[in-house]
């Protein structure tokens, strides 16, 4: 029986016999002898099946529903100061991040269709995010995801108007010869440069169609993104095709874009003229001939070496300067080639149009593009074969063409280079086009003719001797009329409607043929060359001249031999001080041209701008269009070499009044 009594205090309880007994190591070991105590076994090795797919669910693969919702969390909690929801959306679309590349498909296309949800929400704080999306690797995905992306895109930049240049500068910066992207992702088929091209213009075809703002925006990208002068051949090429494009679905920008590839085209052709003279001024003669016949030797393919991203290469080392030189102006000039050939390409299309519209528009274009871009550039030595081949498509386009160069030549309101640039181009132009009628010739030449009179008149009374600076546009036609003579001649030779038009010119002796010319040819040459002191053949093209003095002497027109044999007693420094005025009353000035040493600067310069084209694919395209030169007829069988030469007295006395103030003593 338990007591219940209270144990008194301080007192300690009994102590309690254990009821089991303590183990002890000998029974411990019995037992296990006994196989009584379980003892612990190995585990098996563990196995993987290679065939199933193991994935990290990093929280990718969830569902579109969550992914939406999520993102519009992420946005809401960014405006509020929270951004660790919206820092890992950016990392989805980021394309150095590795967490864009374990993104499935069909996560991608549910993050971009919550983006497209929340596209109001896209403000200026979340930039950022924008430029993630526009930076991100698109191009290389699936279709599907491209027409999600493009649609998020158009609606970015239509709720955002800030955000529309800098998606038109991604689609542009992808038009290059090394786009940005280069459209190849792991776990998808590789996408070609052309589908990724075609994939920009889809982009680019979207925005235009649905922003009306985004096609001037686009023109100033195009601009500013339009290759380096100095970047490869190739560069030039793709990005001038992609524009081509462009034009084809937005017609608006169509005017400014053939602007845009002129005027480029003419930076480069002005560089390798320049460049080419230079070398000829050092004296690198070897150097320059092996460029000229490097301009012929073209297979019209495009060299692809130019693409190594460094246009310096490692031969540059071993090169001397002078060779390295020549390697640039060869280069230079097949950019100039291969635009050039793309814009004949271009052109042809809209002069070979049903529409007459369209064929008005391609001449009003051309002959813009002259008077803003080639004329006033004045050392373009090709881009202006676009007007010489496509004017000579039709007799309106000739007169139209042929009526702005004579009213450039005549302005008065013209500065003098501009002056003596029109003029050279209607030379040349009336000289060597194969398709020029008769008809043109007489009248340009009876202009001309008109034209000196009242120069000459004006510029006689206070003309102390030859003066290229004072009196340039004088000198201007005289050597415009010169060579329109050397290569026109037979066509100044009869009168239209004359019986014997039919006669073989090349079986008339100088006496005959001395009695056949148009009214007026031999008055106008006559009284500008020995009728004036301005003296033009002084100043004219030295090798011009000598050309036009033995086609005159051996057509019997006029004789200059003793004229020009008094000039070479002429030094023209006594009348070009540098203090003398230029045609318009200004002061004369130190310009690269009068920098020659000699009198060089002194002559009008050798400009004719439609000499015969040697680039190799661009001269197929006016073959048939150039006069070549072919040089007087043959003299008849005992004709005389000096049948002139009876007038070396007339000619004597008519030196007297090309003479000069200044005395036979200080010349």
């Amino acid at each position: 029986m338990i007591s219940i009594t209270p144990r008194p205090a301080g007192s300690a309880p009994a102590a309690t016999k254990s009821l089991t007994r303590p183990t002890t190591l000998i029974g411990k070991r019995n037992q296990i002898d006994d196989g009584s105590s379980p003892v612990p076994t190995k585990r098996g090795k563990v196995t993987f099946d290679e065939t199933v797919e193991v994935r990290d669910p990093h929280g990718w693969e969830r569902a579109p529903e969550v992914i939406s919702e999520g993102v519009r969390r992420a946005i809401q909690s960014h405006a509020q100061g929270d951004k660790a929801a919206y820092n890992e959306l950016k990392s989805v679309f980021d394309a150095r991040g590795e967490e864009t590349k374990n993104v499935i498909p069909a996560t991608m296309r549910s993050y971009a269709s919550a983006l497209l949800s929340n596209v109001s929400s896209l403000n200026r704080s979340c930039s950022d995010l924008v430029h993630s999306v526009l930076n991100s690797e698109w191009l290389g995905r699936e279709d599907d995801y491209i027409k999600i992306y493009v649609r998020l895109l158009v609606n970015v930049a239509s709720a955002q108007g800030n955000f529309l240049a800098d998606a038109l500068l991604m689609l542009v910066e992808n038009l290059g010869v090394t786009p940005p992207s280069d459209g190849n992702l792991p776990g998808f088929p590789a996408v070609s440069r052309a589908q990724v091209y075609r994939r920009v213009h889809f982009a680019l075809r979207c925005l235009l169609g649905s922003i009306p703002s985004a096609s001037f925006v686009l023109s100033s990208v195009l601009v500013n993104q339009f290759p380096h002068q100095d970047d490869s051949p190739r560069s030039h090429l793709v990005y001038v095709q992609n524009l081509f494009q462009i034009m084809a679905y937005e017609p608006a920008l169509k005017t400014d874009l053939l602007s845009l590839i002129t005027d480029r085209l003419v930076k480069i052709d002005v560089q390798v003229q320049v460049d080419y003279e230079d070398l000829e001024a050092d004296g690198k003669d070897g150097l320059a001939q092996g460029i000229a016949l490097i301009r012929q030797d073209g297979n019209g393919s495009v060299d692809d070496s130019d693409d190594s991203g460094d246009d310096t290469d490692s031969s540059v080392d071993t090169d001397d300067e002078d060779t390295q030189r020549a390697r640039d102006i060869k280069r230079n000039a097949n950019k100039v080639d291969m635009m050039l050939d793309l814009l004949f390409k271009r052109y042809n299309e809209d002069f070979q149009a049903e529409s007459a519209d369209v064929r008005l528009a391609a001449r009003d274009t051309l002959l813009s593009h002259f008077m803003t871009i080639i004329l006033p550039s004045q050392r373009s030595r090709h881009t202006q074969f676009l007007l010489f081949h496509f004017a000579q498509t039709s007799l309106e386009f000739i007169d139209t063409f042929v009526g702005t160069c004579i009213s450039t030549a005549f302005d008065k309101k013209q500065p003098a280079t501009v002056r003596q640039a029109g003029a050279a181009y209607l030379a040349s132009f009336v000289a060597r086009g194969v398709h020029v009628p008769a008809s043109i010739v007489h009248d340009v030449f009876d202009l001309i003719s008109i034209e000196l009179d009242r120069l000459r008149a004006q510029y006689e009374p206070d003309c102390r001797g030859p003066n290229v600076r004072r009196y340039a546009p004088y000198y201007c036609l005289v050597q415009a009329a010169l060579y329109i003579f050397c290569f026109r001649w037979r066509d100044l030779r009869h009168d239209p409607n004359d019986e014997d038009e039919d006669e073989d010119e090349d079986a008339l002796s100088p006496s005959v043929i001395g009695h056949q010319w148009r009214t007026g040819v031999k008055e106008t040459l006559t009284m500008n060359i020995f009728g004036t002191k301005l003296n033009p053949l002084k100043v004219c093209q030295p090798d011009l001249v000598e050309q036009f003095a033995e086609i005159a002497n051996h057509l019997g027109v006029i004789y200059v031999y003793g004229l020009l044999e008094t000039n070479k007693r002429i030094h023209v420094s006594q009348f070009s001080s540098s203090t003398s005025l230029s045609a318009y009353g200004q002061p004369g000035r130190e310009t690269v041209l009068s920098s020659r040493n000699g009198e060089d600067h002194h002559y009008l310069d050798a400009f004719f701008p439609f000499d015969p084209i040697m680039l190799p694919r661009s001269k197929m395209w006016v073959d048939g269009d150039c006069r070549q030169w072919t040089g007087p007829p043959p003299r008849p069988d005992g004709e005389l070499e000096s049948d002139s030469e009876d007038d070396g007295a007339e000619d004597s006395q008519i030196e007297e009044d090309t003479a000069t103030d200044v005395s036979k003593d200080s010349v």
